[in-house]
């Protein structure tokens, strides 16, 4: 049976499902699966790669021998189900792996920008010891709104209130268990926004969170209010996030994720000869562009995932799934 895992510079990830069964040849790719190089992998029966692969139907289609897709991450927006179904290929993903790794993050982020901890480093790199930025805020009194109370949610809520603060949530499906919680309610989402210090979002890609912050939303937060995101790109509606940030009524975003990262991560596809014009990908480009720039906004590159204890689970994970599918009994299914 022959594996090929995409966006794959991690030894330790081949090593592991090798040695699975020795019967397995694994060939591990640095780059993610493309329209180049998809050919070159035609004979693949097992394929893995990251949320940010892309497993749209023009490329599977050209891996005739395919049969499953072990997905290195919770999110699988990047794979064509429709098509899976349709061809018989199986697709697992790796469901809980970054609870507190993704929210720690997030937390890293409001800290950083309550207290303006960028530019005070920058400064003091460049020699400027004497430098004061704008006034910071405490955490501790401030109400946290969470969007979102799956794994990573509920662990965000859990720092929110080792750091003081009451916390209203937003979820379609709320968790039985947090519903008598201390200092937190559930509330519907414009009485979130509209009372919420800090916003953070943890909610998955669905065509429901499609922008689902967007000017409308914006307008009703609170004015003053920080907006984290470590959830999915799309989520948010970018341009309306840079109008809410410059006329003052947003001050602040943290950001570990955007809409359309890959062109982002090789923005030379934009401008291949056979690019297709695609006015709203290069508005999403520019935006992120601009939010990058700004000094009340920090942007990491898909990093909140990226820790050792996380990387071990998914590789764990990953490895058992091909385990389970090549003995006939797949795990962790999403089609």
């Amino acid at each position: 049976m022959k594996i090929v895992l995409f966006s794959a510079n991690e030894a330790e990830t081949a090593q592991a499902i090798t040695a699975l069964d020795p019967a397995f040849t694994v060939t591990s790719v640095a780059g993610p699966i493309t329209a180049a190089i998809v050919d070159s992998y035609a004979d693949a029966d097992i394929i893995s790669g990251f949320a940010g692969c892309d497993f749209s139907a023009a490329i599977l289609s050209r891996l005739p021998k395919l049969r499953f897709i072990a997905i290195r991450a919770t999110g699988f927006d990047s794979v064509d189900l429709d098509y899976c179904r349709a061809h018989g290929i199986q697709v697992s993903n790796v469901p809980v792996y970054g609870d507190s790794t993704v929210a720690e993050h997030a937390f890293g982020l409001l800290l950083a920008l309550s207290r303006w901890t960028v530019p005070c480093a920058e400064a003091t790199r460049r020699g400027d010891f004497a430098y004061t930025p704008a006034r910071g805020f405490e955490l501790r009194g401030k109400i946290f709104g969470a969007i979102g109370t799956g794994h990573i949610g509920r662990r965000a809520i859990e720092m929110a209130h080792g750091f003081g603060m009451s916390v209203i949530a937003y979820d379609e499906y709320p968790s039985p268990p947090l519903r008598d919680a201390p200092n937190l309610r559930y509330a519907p989402l414009d009485e979130l926004l509209s009372q919420a210090d800090i916003i953070s979002l943890h909610v998955p890609a669905t065509p429901e969170t499609d922008g689902m912050i967007g000017e409308s939303q914006f307008a009703r937060m609170k004015r003053g209010a920080v907006l984290i995101n470590t959830a999915r790109g799309q989520v948010v509606d970018n341009a309306a996030l840079l109008r809410a940030l410059e006329s003052g009524h947003l001050a602040a975003a943290g950001l570990d994720v955007l809409p359309d990262e890959s062109q982002l991560r090789h923005p030379a596809a934009l401008f291949a000869p056979d690019a297709p014009a695609a006015p709203a990908t290069m508005r999403d480009v520019l935006a992120a562009r601009v939010l990058a720039s700004l000094p009340n906004v920090i942007v990491t590159p898909h990093n909140a995932y990226n820790t050792a204890e996380a990387f071990r689970r998914i590789t764990e994970t990953t490895a058992a799934n091909i385990k389970a599918f090549a003995q006939g009994n797949p795990i962790n299914l999403v089609t």
